[in-house]
């Protein structure tokens, strides 16, 4: 790093988005993009990778692909390069395991420049006079400052426990972590899931394979009503394209944000697929005799969870000393209903990272009646008017959730949002986006008859009907 002087592209956090960014900015040759992570190495999901784990999108969704399929950094170029391509045809499934997906993401690594581990960002400042962006950096050889003429954060998400579920209790694990605690929970008597994701749902499942061979009683609670299916039906899925993306960031503030609680489906339901095996494995459990105990439990909100019992968890001579208990609230009934288990797997979400590092552009920076970076359709942050020269030069990678709905945390988006974070660098097109995207009109524009629709209801037809009409204050979408 020490050699390195200025950047025109200084990404931080090297995760599959902004490893993408690398990969697309790799063939392009008027841009160098160094990336940095605090991490020495690259691991995805290490604490959920089970081995026969899938991906929720297609193959085409990896790094750069639904922005440009002939690129040598492409899933199928990937096959290629390992002499799998013909056995993943012959595979015919469009969804690899996570694990395959990992090592995709390994093989892309080796083949990119610029990738710098064990680098931390400390802080970034603005130099107005330069009009750069001054980067301090703590790296293997010490700290360093870097100048960049752009700056896309991308440093993901972290695992978030409620308060209600939270407790002063290394027996409380959050899913991300499971794996590593595997072995012990399946040598205790009681593990308690909550939360019907789709991490709560592979580990329940998980569980549940060992409850059937004499592993411990399981417990599977979950706030929601019923143990949901992700919506993947096809018409629901052009949600999480470009085309209604982009719609979505037309609307106003508010109507965002009420718009995005009913989107619940798209990412805390289950795989069809998870939940027929669940459903199997207890209809297979119906002939095991001497099984522990398994309940599922919907519509309980979860007061709190308190350690009670005085064994660490595992601990030879106290195997059956609980460690924590439950408590929740019935819903539909309204009744407190309580257990104690030894381990309690809280699969609860992730939510976006809040970067100090960025603290010093504070006052630069525009932020909404929530206190959150304003995002324009570019991906940028859009600047105060006390920063204007900032504008489309600071750009975010899945923290735009309140921006663009449902699809902002999406591998399928990443390749479209870099290309947008790319052609705005560099100011022409260097990877040219699709222009229609899906079948449906999500906004009120397009090619019916407005004007006859306007006077139809001025007239009061009972033939015209107004539904989810935008607000007046909305810009005009994009039309597709």
């Amino acid at each position: 790093m020490t050699e390195l002087e200025r950047v025109s592209v200084l990404a931080i956090g090297c995760g599959p988005f902004n490893l993408s960014l690398a990969a697309l900015a790799s063939t392009v040759d008027d841009v160098d993009v160094v990336v940095v992570d605090s991490s020495e190495n690259f691991a995805w999901h290490p604490g959920l990778m089970f081995e026969d784990a899938k991906l929720q999108v297609s193959f085409l969704s990896d790094l750069v692909s639904l922005v440009d399929p002939s690129h040598p950094l492409s899933f199928l170029a990937y096959l290629a390069d390992v002499d799998r391509l013909y056995r993943f045809l012959v595979r015919e499934d469009f969804f690899p395991t996570r694990r395959e997906y990992e090592d995709y993401l390994l093989w892309a690594i080796r083949k990119l420049a610029g990738l710098r581990w064990g680098t931390t960002v400390t802080e970034v400042r603005w130099d107005s006079d330069a009009a750069l962006f001054e980067v301090d950096l703590v790296g293997p050889d010490g700290p360093v400052t870097l100048l960049a003429e752009h700056v896309v954060v991308g440093i993901g998400t972290e695992p978030v426990i409620p308060e209600s579920v939270h407790a002063d209790s290394p027996a409380l694990v959050h899913s991300s972590d499971y794996l590593f605690h595997r072995e012990t929970m399946l040598d205790s008597e009681s593990v308690t899931v909550v939360g019907s994701g789709q991490s709560g749902a592979e580990i329940f499942a998980d569980l549940l394979e060992a409850n059937l061979a004499g592993g411990p009683a399981v417990r599977w609670w979950t706030r929601t009503p019923w143990f949901a299916p992700l919506d993947f039906t096809k018409l629901s899925l052009e949600m999480t394209t470009p085309a209604y993306m982009e719609y979505f960031h037309t609307l106003p503030e508010s109507t965002r944000d009420e718009v995005r609680r009913g989107h619940w489906q798209f990412h805390k339901g289950v795989s069809a697929d998870t939940l027929a095996r669940i459903h199997d494995l207890l209809y297979r459990r119906e002939l095991v005799d001497d099984a522990a105990p398994v309940q599922l439990r919907t519509g309980v909100e979860i007061a709190s969870v308190e350690p009670v019992g005085s064994g660490a968890p595992g601990t030879p001579g106290n195997p059956g000393d609980p460690r924590l208990r439950v408590t929740g609230l019935h819903a539909d009934t309204g009744r407190a209903v309580a257990h104690e288990a030894e381990w309690v797997v809280a699969s609860t979400g992730y939510t976006e990272r809040r970067p100090a590092f960025l603290r010093p552009l504070d006052g630069l920076l525009a932020r909404d009646t929530q206190g959150r970076l304003v995002i324009e359709a570019n991906h940028s942050v859009a600047p105060a008017a006390a920063g204007p020269a900032l504008a489309d030069r600071l750009f975010v990678a899945n923290a735009e959730h309140h921006a663009f709905g449902v699809s902002a945390p999406n591998l399928d988006i990443g390749a479209v949002r870099n290309a947008k974070i790319l052609n705005s660098v560099l100011g022409r097109e260097a990877y040219r986006l699709q222009r229609s995207t899906a079948f449906i009109s999500f906004g009120p524009d397009g090619d019916d008859d407005a004007a006859n629709a306007d006077s139809a209801l001025s007239a009061g037809s009972g033939n015209a009907t107004a539904t989810n009409p935008a607000p007046a204050t909305a810009a005009r979408p994009t039309e597709h």
